[in-house]
């Protein structure tokens, strides 16, 4: 449980970077970067699945708002800050590559899975729910629910992924909006 209490700290203390940074580039960094703990809490306690919507959404989210943000907001390519940038980056790999051998060194070997209820899915998917695959029967009827709500996830990232990127209704630079009461 220690891990998951410093993935906390973590996260919190992202957010708060996040917050109080000035420039905006490291503000959308600091959102990932809770993101990606938030991933690893997942990690921490057994939802593997959750991990990975998390992190796919994460990611997708990143991009964009790094792409948004380029345009706007230069402050590293003209500050010739370079040496604490990169030593920035080298301790974030490190942290990341430190925090993702705790994580994988526990996963158990191909095959043997560590929780009862997994050995359950195995042995009784088939024969009690008639499917034809064992991966059908287990997503489809014993894990319908959590299968929803990360549709639904995915869903609601696609949504927002493509209300940022619309065209229609922007504001061309040096266009003035009328407004119909005037």
């Amino acid at each position: 449980m220690l891990e998951l209490y410093i993935l906390l700290i973590f996260m919190i203390l992202g957010a708060i970077i996040a917050i109080e940074v000035k420039d905006m580039l490291s503000s959308v960094v600091a959102v990932g970067a809770v993101g990606l703990g938030l991933s690893m809490a997942f990690l921490v306690l057994k939802a593997p699945d959750l991990a990975i919507t998390q992190l796919v959404v994460e990611i997708l989210a990143l991009i964009i708002l790094i792409r948004a943000t380029l345009k706007k907001d230069l402050p590293f390519s003209t500050s010739g800050r370079w040496l604490f940038n990169t030593l920035v980056t080298i301790g974030f790999i490190a942290v990341f590559l430190f925090a993702a051998w705790k994580c994988l060194k526990d996963i158990p070997e191909f095959g043997y899975p560590t929780m009862r209820v997994a050995s359950t899915y195995l042995k009784e998917g088939l024969p009690k729910t008639g499917a034809a695959n064992i991966v059908a029967s287990i997503i489809l009827d014993y894990r319908a629910y959590d299968t929803l709500g990360e549709a639904t996830v995915l869903f609601t990232a696609v949504i927002g992924v493509l209300a940022i990127v619309r065209r229609i209704g922007r504001k061309k630079p040096g266009e003035t909006v009328k407004e119909e009461n005037e």
